[in-house]
């Protein structure tokens, strides 16, 4: 840290300046004009919202794509650019930042529910230091404030233009980049040794639930009642702490806000059914509401509820989603589908083994998971602090 301050004492005496998004550059927008039919078999390279959430630093060579006709004008992505998710279920999610780190080698098309920004000087900002500065902790509570809705809140692009960001010179962002990077890069190669922990689960996760001997074949709807959730209006949102339910596009744990009723109570699985989340699936205990962006599976007795929450984990079911840049799950497709079931002793059996080995990968409070959580909470404290710049109070 020593040297950055040096670094900062040297260049900048008086502090570092800053300025609003609105002064520095401008927002595009996404791709228009595009149908479901348009992100099948596509011929140029597509960013999804998902590209776009999970990673400080764009991926560029992503397998998704979208048709683009020749001479079609819409506009690519750039090295330098800075690309926000546009909406999401809680406003702390909104506006979430991926940068363009490394040039492009082909045209780069992004979803329309994302947008980026661009400075009108690229030399202004080194890359890898924005993919840091605008997860920053101030950046976020700042960018946070420009998201407005209900159940689903969407970014205000001219509230967007108004978040201010520091300016420190470039051999300050170079440094910065170098100490964060170690940070993240750690964490990287934690993740990656966790991966492949995973991949030991799954495969043996696979194998215990094909293994189908004396076992019957059914469809699910005749097994289980699926149950879409239902929207949540304004009036139900909850007010009163012993009264209200979480909620969330997905449901169950993955709480998202409160609701005063609820919908459901006990254990049941959980598939998302639109959007990113399309096809993935949880496991839900306790009360709480499912919106209408989940499907709730009840199981009508031949199923032990945790061994169906394996069972449709593995069937892969977001294959089944319509194609599109939203997504979604017809509720009759899950229906459909035919799976096994075996005795409900060999179902428990079965649980027990996964629920060990589920406990090994998951569990953030022991193992990989807590080192990585460790790592992680490390990496946002030191980043933070570095964006804590002196302030130039001669700035006109």
């Amino acid at each position: 840290m020593g040297r950055i301050d040096e670094l900062i004492k040297q260049l900048c005496p008086n502090g570092v300046k800053y300025q609003s998004l609105g002064d520095l550059g401008k927002f595009y927008g996404g791709l228009t004009g595009k149908s479901k039919s348009d992100f099948s078999d596509g011929n140029a390279a597509f960013i999804t919202y998902k590209n776009v959430y999970s990673n400080l630093a764009l991926n560029i060579n992503p397998d998704d794509t979208v048709k683009i006709a020749e001479g079609e004008n819409q506009r690519t992505l750039e090295y330098g650019d800075i690309v926000f998710t546009g909406s999401s279920e809680t406003p702390d999610e909104c506006g979430f930042s991926s940068v363009v780190t490394k040039k492009p080698e082909k045209p780069l098309y992004l979803n329309s529910f994302c947008f980026f920004y661009r400075f009108n000087d690229i030399n202004l900002m080194k890359p890898d230091f924005a993919k840091h500065l605008f997860r920053s902790q101030n950046l976020r509570r700042q960018i946070g404030k420009t998201a407005s809705g209900v159940t689903r809140f969407n970014v205000s692009k001219d509230k967007m233009a108004k978040v201010i960001i520091p300016l420190p010179p470039l051999p300050v962002q170079e440094e910065i980049v170098c100490v964060l990077d170690k940070f993240t890069e750690l964490t990287k190669e934690l993740a990656e040794e966790l991966t492949e922990r995973k991949k030991q689960y799954e495969f043996y996760r696979d194998s215990l639930l094909s293994n189908t001997t004396g076992a019957k074949m059914k469809r699910l709807g005749d097994t289980c009642r699926m149950k879409s959730g239902r929207a949540i209006k304004p009036a139900m949102l909850s007010e009163i702490r012993d009264t209200e339910h979480p909620y969330s596009c997905f449901g169950g744990n993955g709480t998202r806000g409160y609701v005063a009723e609820q919908s459901h109570h006990g254990e049941y699985p959980i598939i998302g059914r639109q959007g990113a989340l399309c096809g993935n699936v949880c496991y839900a205990t306790g009360t709480f509401y499912a919106t209408e962006h989940a499907v709730v599976v009840e199981s009508l007795g031949e199923y032990e509820p945790r061994y169906l929450f394996y069972l449709l984990t593995v069937m892969n079911l977001n294959r089944y989603k319509t194609q599109g840049a939203q997504p979604g799950l017809a509720v009759g497709t899950i229906e459909n589908l035919v799976a096994s079931v075996p005795s409900l002793d060999q179902q428990r059996k079965v649980v027990k083994i996964l629920d060990r080995f589920d406990t090994l990968c998951n569990d953030i409070s022991r193992g990989l998971p807590a080192e990585i959580k460790a790592r992680q909470q490390q990496y946002e404290y030191y980043r933070d602090k570095l964006f804590t710049f002196p302030k130039d109070e001669f700035e006109v």
